[in-house]
C-alpha cells in the first residue's frame, strides 16, 4: 500500500500514524463474550418487565426488543459495516433505552387507568400523553449519537452507528408496533382486562410525596462537596491518559505463567531508552496494568520513539519487549518472531498492539473537547427549543456537566488501585457522550410532566408543583434506570476487558444522572424561574 501510494506524483511522504492489530481469537472471544452479554441482559429484562407489568404487556415489550435487534442486524448488514465489541454494546445499550419507551407508555396507561378509564381508553391517552417525552428523549440522544459519529474514531463510530440504529429503531417499534397489537386485540374484545400492574409493582413508588424541592440546600451541598473532591483530585493526582491522548504504543502480552503485574513492572524498568528527539538518552514513559483475572494477561504501554518515522522501528520496539520479558523469565517462546504471532499463546505472545502517532493523539485530544462543549450545546438549544423556557436549559445543562464531572472525578480519583484499567481514552470519551444523551433523557421526561402540569394547574403553589411532578414520574424513573443498569452490568461482569471501562462509566452515568434529575436539574430550574418567571408568563408559555 505505500508502494502504491508513494509511485504516484504525491509531493508528501506516506506513513502509518496510527494502526491496531487483533488477533484472531482474541477477536473471536470478543464477539462470545458480546453475544453472552446480550442474551444474559435480554432475559434478564424480561423477567423484569413481566414483573412490573405482567405477561401480556412484559412479553409485548419484549417482542418489540426482538424486533428492535432483528430491524438493527439487518440495516447494519445493508450497509456493510463491521460488527466491533463497542458495535455490540451499541446494540445491548439499546436494549435499555428501546425499554424506557415501554416503561414511559406502560407508567402513562397505569394512572389513566387508576382515574377509572377503561383499557382502551387508557391505552389511546397513554400512548398519546407519552408521545412528547419519548420523542423528545430520543431526539436528545440522536443529538449525542450524531455527534459521536462525527467526531470519533474507530471503536467510537462503531458503537455510535449501532446506538442511532437502535434510538430510531425503538421509538418505532416501542411507539408503533406495539401499539398495533394492541389495537388489533383490543378490536377484537381481547385483553380488556390487562392492568399493567403486578402484586410487586402495584405499591411500587406510588403515592410518594417527597418534599425534593425543600432539600434542595442539603442536597446542593452534597452534590458540591463532592465536585470540589473531584476537583482536588484533577489537581493532585490527574487523569491516567491513555495513549489516545499522549501517543504510543499498547501490547496486550500473554505472559508464560501468573505473575503479579509488580514483577512485569521491574522486568520493563530501563528497557525502553529513547534514541531520538530532544528525549534521546532518557527512559521513555513505560507502564504496565493488569487485565482480566488469569493472572497471565498484562497490558504494557510506552511512548518510545514515537516520533520516528522509520517503519523499522515499531518491529524493534517489540523485540525489545521480547527480550526483556525473555530475561525476566515471564515468556518461554524460542525466537521473537513466535512472540510476535498473535495466534502462538503457548509460551507468551504478543495478542493484540496499537499505535497512535503524536499528531493525531492532538488531534483526538482536541476533537473530545469540542464533542463534549458541541453536545452540551445543542442539548441545551433543543430543550430551550422545546420548552420555550431558559429554567429547563439551565437545569438540565448544569446538571448534565455535573454528572460528567463525577464519572471523570471517579476515574481520577480510582486509577492506579482499582482491579481494572481506568485510562482515560476514546472509548472512555464516547461513554461520556453516551451519559450526556442517557441522562438528559430522563431530565426530559421529568421537565415534560412539569410543563404538563403548569399548563394543568398553572395557579398551583410553584414548589408544590414541581414536588407533585417529580413524584409522579418517580416510578419511571427507578423502573427505567433499573433496566439499563441490567444491561450495563451485563456488558459489565460479561463483555470482556476491551468493554469494562466504557460499561463502569456508563453505570456511574445512570446513577449520577438518575439523582441529578431530582436533586440538581429539577431544583435550579425551580430556583430560575421562580426568580426569573411571574406566574402569568409561565401561563403564556406554556399555551405557546
Amino acid at each position: 500500500m505505500a508502494n502504491t501510494l508513494n509511485s504516484g506524483k504525491m509531493p508528501a511522504p506516506t506513513r502509518i500514524v496510527q494502526e491496531e492489530v487483533v488477533g484472531p481469537s482474541l477477536g473471536a472471544q470478543s464477539i462470545q463474550q458480546g453475544v453472552i452479554s446480550f442474551i444474559v441482559a435480554f432475559v434478564l429484562l424480561m423477567i423484569y418487565m413481566i414483573m412490573l407489568y405482567g405477561f401480556v404487556p412484559g412479553i409485548l415489550s419484549d417482542i418489540a426488543l426482538l424486533f428492535n435487534l432483528f430491524f438493527t442486524l439487518g440495516i447494519l448488514t445493508s450497509f456493510q459495516a463491521a460488527l466491533t465489541m463497542p458495535g455490540i454494546a451499541g446494540i445491548v445499550l439499546t436494549l435499555g433505552t428501546a425499554v424506557d419507551a415501554n416503561v414511559l407508555i406502560y407508567e402513562r396507561i397505569k394512572e389513566e387507568l387508576k382515574k377509572g378509564l377503561g383499557v382502551k381508553e387508557a391505552l389511546n391517552k397513554g400512548y398519546s400523553n407519552a408521545f412528547s417525552a419519548i420523542f423528545d428523549s430520543n431526539f436528545t440522544s440522536l443529538i449525542t449519537g450524531i455527534i459521536l459519529l462525527y467526531f470519533g474514531t474507530g471503536p467510537v463510530k462503531g458503537f455510535a452507528t449501532t446506538w442511532i440504529i437502535g434510538i430510531v429503531i425503538s421509538f418505532f417499534t416501542a411507539v408503533y408496533l406495539t401499539r398495533v397489537v394492541y389495537d388489533a386485540m383490543l378490536s377484537k374484545d381481547k385483553w380488556t382486562n390487562l392492568t399493567f400492574v403486578t402484586g410487586y409493582s402495584k405499591n411500587l413508588m406510588q403515592n410518594a410525596k417527597f418534599n425534593f424541592m425543600g432539600s434542595y440546600k442539603k442536597s446542593y451541598t452534597i452534590w458540591i462537596v463532592f465536585a470540589v473532591i473531584c476537583c482536588i483530585s484533577f489537581y493532585v493526582r490527574g487523569l491516567s491518559q491513555s495513549i489516545d491522548f499522549t501517543g504510543g504504543r499498547n501490547y496486550v502480552v500473554t505472559l508464560d505463567k501468573e505473575t503479579p503485574v509488580e514483577e512485569v513492572r521491574k522486568a520493563m524498568a530501563g528497557a525502553f531508552i529513547n534514541t531520538i528527539g530532544e528525549k534521546a538518552n532518557q527512559e521513555a514513559n513505560t507502564s504496565v496494568i493488569a487485565l482480566g483475572t488469569d493472572g497471565k494477561t498484562v497490558r504494557i504501554s510506552t511512548n518510545w520513539d514515537i516520533e520516528s518515522n522509520n517503519p523499522e522501528v515499531d518491529d524493534k520496539a517489540e523485540t525489545i519487549l521480547f527480550n526483556s520479558l525473555k530475561k525476566a523469565g515471564l515468556v518461554s517462546q524460542e525466537s521473537a518472531d513466535k512472540f510476535k504471532n498473535p495466534d502462538v499463546r503457548e509460551g507468551g505472545s504478543i495478542i493484540s498492539s496499537a499505535k497512535v502517532g503524536p499528531s493525531v493523539a492532538k488531534d483526538i485530544t482536541r476533537g473530545a473537547y469540542i464533542s463534549v462543549a458541541i453536545a452540551l450545546f445543542a442539548i441545551f438549544f433543543y430543550i430551550l427549543l422545546r420548552f420555550r423556557n431558559m429554567a429547563f436549559s439551565i437545569g438540565a445543562v448544569a446538571a448534565l456537566a455535573l454528572d460528567a464531572l463525577l464519572v471523570i472525578g471517579v476515574y481520577s480519583l480510582c486509577w492506579g488501585w482499582a482491579p481494572m484499567s481506568l485510562e482515560i481514552d476514546q472509548v472512555f470519551i464516547g461513554a461520556i457522550l453516551t451519559v450526556v444523551g442517557y441522562s438528559i433523557n430522563d431530565k426530559v421526561v421529568v421537565f415534560d410532566r412539569i410543563r404538563e402540569n403548569l399548563g394543568l394547574y398553572g395557579k398551583r403553589d410553584r414548589q408544590q408543583l414541581f414536588n407533585d411532578s417529580l413524584n409522579q414520574t418517580l416510578a419511571r424513573t427507578i423502573n427505567t434506570s433499573v433496566t439499563t443498569l441490567i444491561v450495563l452490568l451485563a456488558i459489565f461482569i460479561l463483555g470482556g476487558d476491551s468493554i469494562r471501562s466504557f460499561s463502569l462509566a456508563m453505570i456511574l452515568g445512570v446513577v449520577f444522572g438518575t439523582l441529578s434529575s431530582l436533586f440538581i436539574a429539577a431544583p435550579t430550574a425551580f430556583l430560575w424561574m421562580g426568580r426569573t418567571i411571574k406566574e402569568d408568563e409561565v401561563e403564556t408559555a406554556v399555551k405557546k
